[in-house]
């Protein structure tokens, strides 16, 4: 019998239109308007970007044809391209992390012949013309273990730690291994990374060859991640995946042996999945509850299809044994199957099941079609560089120390809904909330840095917000990708983000944000670096070490599509310091009281000190996956502590021994939780949290596979433990399958 908790539930892009204009539109920004021959806008804009902490002259954005690379296919472009990467000192081999020499990587439609991997380096963002996509044609003679490595293999082992490699995205692109010979080892991408980072609008093409040894992705470790849109075309595997945690949107893999082969993992969420003339759909490895060895821990499937399936006999079943759901000839619907440990309500006696379950519940208000909304980053391809606008070409100067807020909002002011507004790579210090309106377009280069920093910002008795997306009540467009959202120390009143505004009726999914973090702390200029704030600080420093009051609001009449808002993240450690651990403190992670619909797909938040996730009063939310971790420092102080409760913001309550909640849910109704890692770190002891999941016995949340470590209690219903730990061995991290309300 297979001992992983299994979960199986049987895409969406919407046109929006702008509300909300600008002093010098004269109408909304509408179709795009470039030519079919133009080049992308990302390749003509004018390139402004600069590191305001980074070396002298440091360039951001490099075009690989600047760097000698033809795209003729013919030509070996693999050294201009690793060339294009490397260039300014950037951080390679043998430095641990970086944030001060991040790139943009362009390719320009076109064939580039790779015989060796393209080595993407720490904060890189490879991008591809979105118009015309290049193609990455690995050579007949290709060596190495992939066309592009985000973490190759040294004579010391990987050039970064598998759950320290951040900061790493690629996009727009199509790899070619078909020429490669089917019987030798071809790999599309080596992906073993951590948070904050994706993979978006890739195709990888395969030997269709029988018994080749062709596979798209290969990951053996990390503690991710996002993926979506993706396709794969033939080959022995589909992905080959191991990683703590992960989140995937739209993947299409066609006439493959496998479609996805699950090494291990703690949980991992699949949403929208086609699968199409393979032999195997998943095939997922069973582990053993001590851990030893860890297999694929949890499994969250939802919005799937599979087409052309040769093995008809066996929907689900067990390697080498018997059909645990038998197949058809014809048509199947799985309305919701699980493998695991069920729970309901105040029971806590685990009930394990193996088949069919309740369907699991969706408010409408989340669906299209049937299905989740699922809608995929941004690129405007469409659109001439006449319709976009720098915020640098407007003045600002994103030099990490000019006071850039009135330079800002003049931008919003004049040209919101009828220009898209490009934040190039700098770091934008705000005084006062920088109020952006509904009918917003953003786009930043390689997580563009809006800063808050001064002493509004500076006191929890009176807090106040670095950056508000849409007014109150406002409803229009609001679409964000690629930027980071900050605050420099002292900053313990600030509200990074407050968002406001609700899509337009029959609109799912016109606000949101793609590729967007909230980090605090932890990086060059943020005032909170091993030098001010080192893991054993002192209560003198507390103040001085306080990054914010809380990562993001979402107030009750917003909606809100946030695809990769990962991390919302208090550091832990710092990153232009070698990776050493310091200690900074933020008030609250994420705060929903949203009426719905919200969608948080691909989500984290870590390390504050109330809570990680807190939905008060909240509606019509959709969570998957979600991942937290508790701050270290804690029980000492225990929470609130160095924050004050707030009634105003509807603060959980806390006894002497508690620690910070992964998940306080208050009085929510038709939440749907789809995949969860909660966890907490670095304790001497596995049971040195109490509780980590609170749930308000009036709610009617549903949460689905998820995982935890390091707590007694995974699930609490009004602060009574339920589901325990010690009932859900499941390797490093105990899982339970189910809870619902009834």
């Amino acid at each position: 019998m297979l001992a992983l908790p299994l979960l199986v539930g049987f895409l969406l892009h919407s046109l929006t239109l702008v509300n909300g204009l600008g002093s010098q539109c004269s109408g909304p920004l509408g179709a795009g308007t470039a030519a079919p021959g133009d080049p992308y806008w990302q390749q003509t804009i004018a390139h402004q970007g600069t590191s305001a902490f980074g070396p002298s002259g440091y360039q951001v954005f490099r075009n690989v044809k600047d760097f000698g690379a033809t795209g003729d296919g013919v030509t070996d472009d693999t050294a201009a391209i690793n060339a294009a990467i490397s260039a300014g000192g950037r951080c390679g081999e043998g430095c641990a992390s970086s944030s001060t020499t991040p790139a943009t990587v362009f390719f320009p439609q076109g064939t580039y012949v790779i015989s060796n991997p393209i080595v993407l380096f720490y904060y890189t963002e490879l991008v591809g013309d979105a118009k015309n996509p290049p193609t990455l044609l690995a050579s007949p003679t290709f060596t190495g273990l992939a066309v592009i490595d985000a973490d190759p293999y040294g004579a010391n082992g990987n050039f970064w730690v598998s759950d320290n490699n951040l900061y790493k995205s690629v996009r727009n692109f199509v790899i070619d291994v078909t020429a490669v010979p089917a019987a030798s080892s071809a790999t599309g991408l080596h992906w073993q990374v951590s948070q904050a980072t994706s993979l978006y609008n890739i195709v990888v093409n395969m030997s269709t060859e029988s018994g080749n040894n062709h596979q798209g992705i290969f990951m053996e470790d990390g503690s991710g991640g996002f993926m979506g849109d993706l396709v794969f075309n033939g080959g022995k595997f589909g992905i080959w995946v191991g990683n703590q945690q992960f989140t995937v949107r739209n993947i299409t893999v066609n006439n493959a042996d496998t479609a996805i082969f699950g090494l291990w993992n703690w949980g991992w969420t699949f949403q929208g999945v086609s699968i199409n003339d393979c032999q195997v759909g998943f095939n997922l490895t069973t582990g053993s509850p001590s851990g030893n060895p860890q297999g694929v821990g949890a499994e969250a499937i939802i919005d799937a299809t599979a087409k052309n399936t040769p093995n008809v006999s066996t929907a689900i079943g067990v390697l080498g044994g018997d059909a645990v759901v038998p197949g058809t000839t014809g048509m199947m619907t799985i309305d919701s199957w699980a493998q695991g440990n069920v729970f309901t309500g105040t029971n806590g006696t685990a009930r394990f099941v193996q088949g069919e379950i309740a369907s699991i519940p969706k408010a409408r208000s989340l669906l299209s079609n049937g299905k989740i909304v699922s809608k995929g980053r941004p690129t405007y391809a469409d659109y001439a560089v006449s319709q976009i606008v720098s915020v640098k070409s407007e003045g600002a100067l994103g030099d990490g120390q000019t006071d850039d807020t009135a330079a800002l909002q003049a931008v919003f002011d004049k040209f919101a809904g009828c220009k898209i507004i490009y934040f190039d790579q700098g770091t934008y210090i705000v005084s006062s909330t920088l109020k952006i309106p509904a009918g917003v377009r953003i786009v930043g280069e390689a997580w563009s840095n809006v800063m808050g920093s001064g002493s509004a910002f500076a006191d929890q008795d009176q807090p106040q917000v670095v950056v508000q997306i849409g007014a109150p009540g406002s409803s229009g467009i609001a679409e964000i990708s690629g930027m980071l959202f900050t605050t420099r120390a002292p900053a313990g009143g600030a509200i990074v983000v407050e968002w406001n505004v609700r899509d337009p009726a029959h609109q799912p999914a016109a606000a949101g944000t793609w590729d967007t973090l909230i980090r605090l702390g932890g990086t060059a200029g943020t005032n909170v670096q091993t030098a001010q704030c080192a893991w054993n600080l002192t209560d003198t420093s507390i103040d001085a070490c306080s990054v914010a009051f809380m990562g993001i609001h979402i107030t009750p009449r917003a909606s809100a599509y946030l695809e990769v808002w990962s991390w919302v993240w208090l550091a832990d450690h710092d990153v232009d310091g070698a990776a050493v651990q310091i200690t900074a403190y933020s008030g609250r992670g994420i705060f929903s009281e949203s009426q719905g619909p919200v969608w948080m797909i691909g989500t984290a938040s870590e390390h504050h000190v109330l809570y990680q996730y807190h939905l008060a009063d909240a509606a019509d939310h959709y969570i998957g996956l979600a991942q937290t971790e508790t701050p270290y420092f804690q029980p000492a102080p225990p929470p609130p502590a160095p924050f004050v409760s707030s009634t105003t913001y509807k603060d959980p309550v806390f006894d002497e021994t508690s620690r910070a909640h992964g998940r306080c849910t208050c009085s929510p109704r038709r939440r749907l939780v789809f995949g969860a890692g909660f966890y907490s770190f670095f304790q001497t002891t596995f049971d040195c949290q109490l509780q980590i999941i609170s749930v308000d016995a009036a709610s009617n949340a549903s949460l689905y596979s998820v995982s935890t470590v390091e707590s007694v209690s995974q699930l609490s219903v009004d602060g009574n433990p339920v589901v325990l730990a010690g009932a859900n061995p499941n390797g490093f991290a105990p899982t339970f399958t189910s809870w619902t309300q009834q």
